[in-house]
């Protein structure tokens, strides 16, 4: 079992989500560099937050042409985890591997703060160390999270359960004073129909050291190396 974490040039949440698996859960993990397009030997991807690129053109939109995104790619066709938080989620909806985009927030401002979060569903690797309707607490620091979709994308995805956190207040109810950016249906991270592919605008990795006070995000990471060994004891 072993994890990676890619990085780009502009990445700057690499290390952060390597500390957390590989020093605090203790689990095999490399950093992936961009030009790498042999990742056959990895059970999980994960595409960290920061500026791929420069953010240039628009966020993520470099980052998907490659080696590693193309590579990134195929492991999610095989059914593989793949995880994009913040600059992450971008790269995933510019990849294709995740449907709509995150578009500039809706005061047009860089938001840096912590939110409330309600666990909408509890049967996938990413979750399942949450409780269903859980409400947790976990950092945000972007400027373009405004999650969007057309009618029918949105539908789609609510239909078929792929709402994965909501932005909502301390009672899990999903205001818009709530809704830091202006995401629709206060989307905050989804998955694809199978579930393999997750992509967040918050910060799970910021809130899992006991030092910082906070372990909410914690539960994620948790969760996936559980889901894993559980595959590992079946094979």
């Amino acid at each position: 079992m072993k994890l990676g974490v890619i990085v780009f040039p502009g990445s700057n949440c690499d290390r952060d989500v390597a500390m957390v698996v590989r020093d605090l859960l203790n689990q095999p993990t490399r950093m992936v560099w961009h030009e790498e397009s042999d990742l056959s030997d990895l059970d999980v991807i994960i595409i960290p937050g920061g500026f791929s690129y420069g953010d240039y053109l628009r966020c993520g939109a470099i980052a998907r042409f490659s080696p590693a995104l193309q590579a990134t790619v195929r492991h999610a066709q095989q059914g593989k985890l793949v995880l994009g938080i913040c600059n992450g989620f971008q790269v995933l909806t510019e990849a294709g591997l995740l449907p709509g985009a995150l578009m500039r927030n809706r005061d047009l401002h860089f938001v840096c703060d912590r939110i409330s979060l309600k666990v909408e569903r509890t049967d996938l690797p990413w979750t399942q160390e949450y409780q269903k309707g859980q409400i947790i607490t976990l950092p945000i620091a972007h400027g373009e999270g405004c999650y969007y979709a057309d009618a029918n994308t949105l539908a789609s995805l609510e239909d078929n359960g792929q709402v994965l956190f909501r932005y909502c207040d301390t009672f899990g109810v999903a205001t818009a004073t709530a809704n830091p950016n202006g995401s629709l249906n206060n989307i905050a991270g989804i998955c694809n129909r199978q579930g393999n592919v997750l992509g967040m605008m918050p910060h799970p990795e910021r809130a899992s050291d006991p030092m910082l006070g906070n372990t909410d995000g914690r539960n994620l990471f948790e969760g996936v190396v559980l889901g894993l060994a559980a595959i590992g004891a079946k094979a």
